[in-house]
């Protein structure tokens, strides 16, 4: 693996830069924030317009279902691809034909006139967030040195919690505002006008693609493009098709897939003895980013499943609308943010004993949801879990931002987008796999109690904790063998 002089989280820049190029450093990452908060939000904000599609379109369930998961094959598809071409022909270039393919895609799935052209749309769409979001990680590690990155990572941070917990409640806003019929198109427009202000401060603030000529150019990996996009297919094809597919034999895809992305390592390690592959394996010799993408793997895997089961018990059990259902989660997006900007500046400090205690956070706020579901039944569940989310979404702060700057502290900047592509890739068959595991426990309950809501709730949030605790184990461990070779 390459070294870089300025990668590593005890660097510093030998002087400030002059106002001026601070100034333009921190306009850049705002207008990367805004394109990382509108693709992210797109993984959530559809999930509550699903019944206006169904009313206004004729959506079978299986179409409804890829308008939902199409988004996230296809995301978790290109990402590391895409940072690989970022990191070898330019971020700027990447992330401003990401933004256009994002917002035109965003047209066309807000003018849809049938299931069929919205499940391209969606598709289409997904893979253009995938373009744009490891541009943005890979921008920080350009811009920002050293412990300097610790603050726009705590605002990246913010970015994903909120974008991730505010998406149904914005979502119940604007189908509240356009109507229960054509409210959900608004949902996608909505991206348009910011998406077209992103291209243009995208294009004029962002640093310029540095040319490699001859030996110093880099090539893109075909057949490790292939290797991988075919791989990260056929394991997430199980996964977000989990409602649709029933049967055993769909796991065979699973284990084609790891087949396929065992098949993907050797060929890079193959590769990378004769030119420059698609994803450097030797960043895995370091131990800080193999630890944090374990624990981004597993903790995105319960993380992510809260909000699915959660605004199914609210709006199908208990009947509450999609605005409702949105505000109840709201407390959640507020810790987060609040702790996200908190974990960025304090992370150098602290290290990987601050995702420890965010990680034991959301295990003790979890645990009091179901607490208080069970010992406050005359108080809304609005209310009674509000407290308990806030707690939670205080420690999901203090994971997401701090874990993902010390993985990415060694990265060598030349390799920032693949690496940050690789770390997002696994974050999204985390969830894609927490979803499958904690819905079929939300059904199966479900079906068991015969249809008592708050025993399926119960049940699947209980293995959402559990699989966070798996994450959990993985810092313990990691901050005692630290302490014992300090020592």
């Amino acid at each position: 693996m390459r070294d870089h002089p300025s990668s590593g989280p005890g660097v510093n820049r030998a002087a400030s830069p002059p106002r001026g190029e601070e100034r333009r450093r921190w306009q850049a990452l705002a207008v990367g924030l805004v394109a990382a908060f509108m693709t992210l939000l797109d993984v959530s904000i559809v999930n509550v317009a699903v019944p206006s599609i169904d009313r206004t379109l004729g959506a079978s369930p299986s179409d409804l279902q890829w308008v939902l998961s199409g988004y996230a094959l296809t995301f978790g598809l290109v990402l590391v691809p895409a940072g690989r071409l970022g990191d070898a022909r330019g971020r700027r270039n990447a992330f401003v034909v990401g933004i256009a393919l994002f917002t035109l895609t965003s047209a066309l799935a807000g003018l849809a006139p049938s299931p069929t052209w919205l499940i391209a749309a969606r598709l289409l769409q997904g893979a253009a967030a995938g373009l744009v979001n490891p541009q943005v990680t890979g921008l920080i590690q350009e811009l920002f040195h050293g412990p300097e990155r610790g603050r726009p990572f705590g605002l990246l941070g913010a970015t994903i919690g909120i974008s991730t917990a505010i998406g149904p409640l914005l979502g119940g806003l604007l189908i509240a505002v356009g109507g229960e019929e054509h409210g959900w198109r608004w949902v996608f427009f909505v991206n348009v006008p910011v998406g077209i202000a992103a291209v243009v401060l995208g294009w004029r603030l962002l640093p310029a693609p540095v040319r490699r000529e001859g030996a110093g150019a880099r090539r893109l990996d075909p057949v490790g493009v292939l290797l991988l996009g075919v791989g990260v297919v056929l394991v997430l094809l199980p996964l977000v098709q989990r409602e649709q597919w029933q049967g055993l034999s769909r796991w065979l895809l699973v284990v084609a897939g790891l087949a396929t992305l065992g098949a993907f390592g050797f060929w890079e390690r193959w590769y990378a003895r004769r030119g420059e592959p698609l994803f450097d394996l030797e960043l895995f010799r370091l131990r800080s980013y193999t630890l944090g993408s374990v624990i981004a793997l597993v903790y995105f895997g319960g993380f992510t499943a809260l909000f699915f089961v959660f605004t199914l018990f609210l709006q199908n059990g208990l009947g509450y609308s999609a605005l409702l259902a949105g505000l109840a989660i709201t407390p959640f997006a507020l810790g987060s943010a609040a702790a996200s900007a908190f974990g960025g500046r304090v992370v150098n400090r602290y290290g990987r004993p601050l995702v420890t205690v965010g990680l034991l956070t959301v295990v003790v706020g979890l645990g009091a949801v179901v607490l208080a579901l069970r010992f406050l039944p005359d108080v809304p569940a609005p209310l009674a879990t509000a407290l308990p989310l806030l707690v939670a979404g205080i420690g999901s702060g203090l994971v997401i931002t701090p874990n993902q700057t010390l993985t990415l502290a060694e990265v060598p900047v030349r390799e920032a987008g693949s690496a940050a592509g690789m770390l997002q890739t696994g974050q999204r068959i985390g969830a894609a796999a927490g979803i499958a595991a904690v819905g079929a426990v939300f059904f199966s309950a479900l079906t068991d109690s015969n249809g008592d809501w708050s025993v399926a709730f119960r049940d699947s949030l209980l293995l959402a904790v559990g699989v966070i605790s798996l994450a959990l184990v993985a810092a313990l461990l990691d901050v005692h063998r630290h302490r014992r070779t300090r020592r």
